[in-house]
Order: C-alpha cells, then sequence, then structure tokens
C-alpha cells in the first residue's frame, strides 16, 4: 500500500479487493454496497465537507473503511455506523494498521442508521456519508430528525437522488425528497462522481450534495405535521392540492377552506410550492396547535 507524496495512506482497489476476499465479503445489492476504490475520490469527498478538524463526523455504513481513513485525517472524532457484522468488526483492524495514531478517535457501532438514536451517538456535528440509494433519503431524514446535533453534512448518493434532494419548486423532479430536507436544512449538489471508481462499478453516476442545517421552516406547526401535508400533495402529482389534501383535511372543502387561509391556491400542485407554504397549509389544517 503506497501513498502519494506527503499524503496520508488510503486504500487502492487492491487493497479493497485483498480486504474484501479476506473477510469473505461480497457486496450484495440488497444493502447496496458499492466501495470507493479510488483514493482521490475519497480526498474530494473529505474536502467537500469542510471539515476545520474540530469536529465530530458520523459516517453511515463504512463498509471497508476507504472513507473512514480519510475523514479522520480532518475531523477530531469519528462514529462509523455499519450494519453489516463482518465489516463493523473489522473496520477497527484497519484503522489500526493504517491510522494507529487515530484508533482512539474512531467509535464504530454495528446497527441500523434508521435505527439510531441520540442516546446511540454523542452529539455529531457532522453527517458525512455514500449511502445506497434505496436508503438514502429515509436515512438522511430520519438523522436530521433524531439528532438535532448535526449542523451540516456531505452526502454521496446515486445522482438522480441528488438532484432530487437540490430541487427547487417549480422543477419537474422536485417532490417529496426535495421538500422535505428543506424543512430544516439548506441543500445543493456540490459534485458527481463517475461509476468507475466504485467496486462493484453501479450502473449510474453519484453525486454529491451538501447540506448546512437551518431555522425550520415554521415555528408554529411540528415537522411531522408538515411531512403529513407534503406526502399527500405529491401522492397523486396530476391532482390538484384541493383534490390531494381531501383525505387529509376530511373533505375536498375543508382542504379548499385551509388553502386559502394559507394564502395557496386551491388548483395549484403539489410541485409549485415551497417547504413555508406546506407549513402554512399545516397550520390551516391544524389550528389548535398553531
Amino acid at each position: 500500500m503506497s501513498a502519494q507524496a506527503g499524503k496520508p495512506r488510503l486504500l487502492s482497489a487492491a487493497d479493497i479487493r485483498q480486504l474484501a476476499d479476506q473477510l469473505g465479503v461480497r457486496p450484495t445489492k440488497q444493502r447496496g454496497q458499492n466501495f470507493v476504490i479510488d483514493p482521490n475520490t475519497i480526498r474530494r469527498i473529505v474536502g467537500l465537507a469542510q471539515l476545520e478538524g474540530t469536529e465530530h463526523v458520523l459516517e453511515v455504513g463504512p463498509g471497508l473503511g476507504s472513507l473512514t481513513l480519510g475523514l479522520l485525517d480532518e475531523a477530531a472524532h469519528v462514529t462509523a455506523v455499519e450494519i453489516d457484522a463482518a465489516l463493523a468488526a473489522h473496520l477497527p483492524a484497519t484503522v489500526q494498521r493504517l491510522r494507529g495514531h487515530r484508533t482512539d478517535q474512531l467509535r464504530v457501532l454495528h446497527q441500523d442508521a434508521l435505527r439510531i438514536t441520540a442516546d446511540d451517538v454523542d452529539s455529531p456535528q457532522v453527517l458525512v456519508a455514500n449511502l445506497p440509494y434505496n436508503v438514502a433519503v429515509p436515512v438522511v431524514l430520519h438523522l436530521l430528525q433524531v439528532l438535532p446535533s448535526l449542523t451540516k453534512g456531505l452526502i454521496m448518493v446515486q445522482e438522480e437522488v441528488a438532484d432530487r434532494l437540490a430541487a427547487g419548486p417549480g422543477s419537474k423532479i422536485y417532490g417529496v425528497p426535495s421538500a422535505k430536507i428543506a424543512w430544516d436544512t439548506e441543500a445543493r449538489k456540490v459534485g458527481v462522481v463517475g461509476t468507475k471508481v466504485f467496486w462493484p462499478e453501479p450502473r449510474v453516476s453519484s453525486g454529491l450534495v451538501r447540506f448546512q442545517r437551518r431555522t425550520p421552516a415554521s415555528s408554529s406547526v411540528t415537522r411531522e405535521q408538515v411531512f403529513t401535508v407534503i406526502d399527500a400533495a405529491f401522492a397523486q402529482r396530476r391532482k390538484t392540492l384541493r383534490a390531494a389534501l381531501a383525505p387529509v383535511a376530511g373533505s375536498a372543502a375543508a382542504a379548499a377552506a385551509a388553502l386559502q387561509q394559507a394564502g395557496v391556491d386551491p388548483v395549484a400542485r403539489g410541485e409549485t410550492l415551497d417547504t413555508a407554504a406546506f407549513a402554512r397549509i399545516a397550520a390551516a389544517l391544524n389550528p389548535d396547535d398553531a
């Protein structure tokens, strides 16, 4: 394992395959496992995360440790959450071998990221992760909900998912992920990663999304109330909001009244509204809570 001059050693393609063989690991589609085999891509991801060296970073799905090593070079602490038992068990040994002086800065949790609570991790400030496309949005939304300490993050997801997370109202790809992520974060696509840097090679490119935590879109209604409205608004995209929100409001007439109270045209469609508008609708539908 040779390192570029002046740069800490990172895992190469040969290293990744050797580790996988050693552990008897075969990447599975079920868990969306695509391991990064290019050190320069790891450096790029870590750089885009804009770490200051003092943060506690939460990494989801560290796999064989490619990104973990890069994060340990730039973060004060890393908590790595891995659902695969074999990978979770071996990660400390990889770090001990290649970053022996940083072993005390790593904690590995063998756990499902969708079941993480604030009691499981010690107030991480930054999320950095290479996430499988099928769970990327639920994982990010869950972690933002249960970990108020998170202030920013950099995630790598399937490019289509990245585009959706960063989309704004009026876009054809604006939808549930776009509106929900905007509840208390500002998300922006900051790069594309080709297929050749992964093993196994995925069929589509990946996108890098950076997010920054901000004040929630409303203080008068809950996140859950707003998300209920968002889900209903996009359940059938061709429906007007008056029709789409009828099941939530109790009737089309009640939905229309709430929309008018929120200053939204009842015949508008969900893809035209920002998250603040969905919050106003939620407030109109839940007057006792607003």
